[in-house]
């Protein structure tokens, strides 16, 4: 598998694009959909559109920019996580009796909590 690095030092640098992308109704139909986002009032429709002409038109600005010879940045910072090991105390544990006692619905064994997601 290779690495970050040996990825980035093999990319081919981005064609910019030579027209500038509109959103059509069918399109942003298709965005809604998949966002779950109900779009049937036309004053949120002519909104949402033009917020996302805005968007695109900013990205295809920043196509314009010369990147060459400019190192892609990987991280943030050069600073690395500091981890700790992960120990058990034998104060902290919890008895599954105990956890249960706490719970005002429970089936055997389990915790029950109400349902979150819905089944369409």
């Amino acid at each position: 598998m290779a690495s970050i690095q040996q990825l980035v030092a093999n990319r081919q640098p981005l064609q910019p694009l030579n027209h500038q992308m509109k959103i059509d109704n069918t399109t942003l139909d298709r965005i809604a959909e998949l966002a779950r986002l109900d779009l049937s009032d036309p004053a949120q429709r002519t909104t949402m559109l033009a917020d996302m002409e805005r968007v695109i038109g900013f990205v295809e600005k920043l196509n314009e920019v010369d990147t060459n010879g400019v190192e892609p940045l990987i991280f943030m910072t050069e600073g690395t996580d500091v981890l700790r090991e992960d120990v058990v105390l034998e104060a902290d544990v919890v008895s599954k009796a105990d956890a249960l006692l706490n719970n005002p619905a429970r089936d055997s064994d389990y915790f029950k909590v109400p349902r979150v997601v819905d089944k369409r």
